[in-house]
């Protein structure tokens, strides 16, 4: 991207979170969200920069703030625009870093399961990807719930409570960008294999396996993620 691109704000990306939130949570105008509180431990923000965020969204019509009521879906939601035009390739941005971050942290954690897994780690692990396999055609939000939790379980079972504990917050954290890997991988069968591959090797305890195939599966994705973003 050109230098003369903004690089989006927090207030840009809250903005972004909140508004995903309401329609992957298929809210409609009337419905109400949860407390700044909840909100703000949720985006892991101060009070003060949501509510900054919340009247911004106020303002369009997204979104209605009643005194010691709540906050609910404003009747505009559908009109909202995002003020940055950029924001496609910002998204495409933050797609990648967050596929190189993964890299980085999730085959060492294929690995440490394989060597540590307890059995109940072991079965968590095959009941999601059960729950994965059933979600394969035109699922996407399940297929999605699921795929994550697969990796999150597998943070579980490599024994590490800080590890599994920075990837959950970083699968958290970044949702709308794990749902565009989805869109833009579009592979559900494959990807549902390779997990079956990484699940198969956690099991018979082969490390080396799981740490390649967890970082082959990865690189897959990053591969071909970043060829659909490219024009």
């Amino acid at each position: 991207m050109s230098g003369e691109v903004a690089r989006p704000t927090l207030s840009d990306a809250l903005t972004e979170r909140i508004l995903e939130l309401i329609r992957t949570d298929g809210l409609r105008p009337g419905d109400r969200l949860p407390s700044t509180r909840e909100l703000s431990q949720r985006f892991a923000v101060t009070v003060p920069t949501l509510r900054e965020v919340l009247r911004r969204l106020e303002v369009t019509g997204a979104i209605r703030m009643r005194h010691g009521s709540g906050i609910y879906v404003g009747t505009d939601l559908d009109r909202v625009v995002l003020p940055n035009p950029n924001v496609r390739d910002l998204r495409g941005e933050r797609v990648m870093q967050l596929l190189e971050t993964r890299l980085l942290i999730e085959p060492q954690a294929a690995e440490l399961a394989a060597r540590r897994a307890e059995p109940e780690a072991v079965a968590r692990m095959r009941a999601v990807l059960a729950e994965a396999g059933r979600h394969l055609r035109d699922e996407d939000a399940e297929l999605h719930l699921a795929n994550m939790d697969f990796h999150r379980a597998t943070g579980l079972a490599a024994g590490n409570g800080v590890l599994a504990e920075v990837l959950d917050s970083l699968l958290s954290v970044h949702a709308v960008e794990q749902r565009e890997i989805l869109r833009l991988f579009n592979d559900r069968a494959r990807d549902f294999d390779e997990h079956t591959a990484i699940l198969e090797a956690i099991e018979r305890g082969d490390a080396k396996a799981a740490r390649d195939l967890m970082h082959r599966h990865l690189q897959d994705v990053k591969s071909i993620v970043e060829q659909r973003l490219t024009p």
